[in-house]
């Protein structure tokens, strides 16, 4: 009988010391999950105060995209910007909500005798949104490998955010073949057409794309009023990275520019920090011996400078479009690719590819050869 009992109190005192633990166990769970919502609201009350103060700077505007209106571009004041803070809460705050009501663009797309697409560009963030718009500018001809190359910009520029395509055709009227391929991209683009002058068509080396720049920089002056413009030719190779960069451009920035002359170079010469000449492979007696797709401009600074032009002069038009931003020195130059360290462009260029024999209509009249005729030049 004794036996019973003693085992009867043992699992009686079991059972409690059970009941007890887990209640413990509990209770530090409950404990641990409100210390967790506290810290949780603690912290968001904390990037909401730094929220509301960055915001006191300039009011938060929305970006309405459509095919009719104006399209509005806050421009940011880039605070502490580092490219690969992903981790900073604070910069990313100052950087989303530091935006500038008082110097919005109103930008207007209008058709203006060519093609349009202002895309509504929805995967784009809020965020993505309110940065200066990039407004890039790509000449363009009638060519074998002509849509394969735009196809191939194309793609790269569909990963840049807030950014008009400029696509200019060197002919009287823009190609239906090209709007059908801007269409695909899904990014806001004019395309428009700008033949180059008969007297400059007769000259043994043909000033190729002028017609196009001036084009798209009189469409610039007549929509914009902020952000950045950019000169990507179609037969370039960019890394986005410099998109993120340019796009912040306060006059003029440079970086180097690969696969170019004889040096495999163009770049600007910097030591501790300052530009103090150019690495080219031809100087030719340049101010600036770069590269069309080494440099930046801000819009506002271009706007400023009335009589900006680019001449008809083939190897100098580079030098001729900065020599008419005057007055301009290297001080005023921006060092992007880590103080011109890194290589983000390339002046790959394709292959020439001679011009195809034309498919036999009448022997091929039903098959698929007839659309792919379009596509072969």
């Amino acid at each position: 009988m004794r036996t019973a009992q003693k085992m009867f109190l043992t699992f009686i005192l079991s059972s409690a010391c059970i009941l007890v633990y887990q209640y413990q166990l509990s209770r530090a769970r409950f404990i641990s999950q409100d210390l967790d919502r506290a810290d949780g609201d603690i912290e968001v009350q904390n990037l909401n105060i730094v929220k509301r103060l960055l915001s006191s700077n300039g009011g938060e505007n929305s970006t309405t995209t459509t095919t009719t209106t104006t399209v509005t571009t806050p421009t940011i004041k880039l605070v502490n910007y580092t490219k690969n803070n992903k981790n900073n809460t604070i910069a990313q705050l100052k950087q989303q909500y530091l935006v500038d009501s008082n110097t919005a663009t109103n930008t207007k797309l209008n058709n203006d005798n060519g093609n349009r697409c202002t895309c509504d560009q929805k995967d784009a963030t809020n965020s993505e949104r309110h940065l200066p718009p990039l407004y890039v500018i790509t000449p363009t001809y009638h060519r074998p490998q002509w849509l394969a190359e735009l196809t191939r910009l194309g793609y790269t520029l569909k990963h840049v955010p807030n950014l008009v395509w400029l696509v200019v055709e060197d002919a009287p009227k823009p190609s239906e073949i090209v709007t059908k391929l801007l269409k695909k991209f899904n990014i806001p683009f004019e395309h428009m057409a700008a033949q180059m002058p008969e007297k400059y068509r007769k000259l043994k080396v043909k000033p190729r794309g002028v017609s196009n720049r001036l084009r798209a920089l009189d469409w610039i002056r007549a929509n914009a009023t902020d952000g950045v413009l950019y000169f990507a030719d179609d037969d370039n190779t960019y890394d986005v990275d410099i998109f993120t960069e340019m796009r912040f451009t306060k006059k003029v920035s440079m970086w180097p520019v690969g696969l170019v002359g004889k040096y495999g170079v163009s770049s600007p010469i910097v030591k501790n920090g300052t530009i103090i000449g150019f690495y080219d492979g031809w100087v030719g007696g340049r101010k600036f011996p770069v590269d069309m797709a080494g440099f930046a401009v801000n819009v506002k600074f271009f706007l400023s400078r009335k009589n900006a032009t680019m001449p008809y002069k083939a190897g100098f038009e580079e030098d001729g479009f900065l020599k008419s931003l005057n007055p301009i020195s290297l001080h005023d130059i921006e060092l992007l690719a880590s103080n011109c360290t890194e290589i983000l462009t390339w002046h790959t260029q394709t292959r020439k590819y001679g011009n195809a024999t034309p498919v036999d209509m009448k022997k091929y009249s039903n098959t698929n050869l007839v659309k792919l005729n379009e596509f072969v030049i």
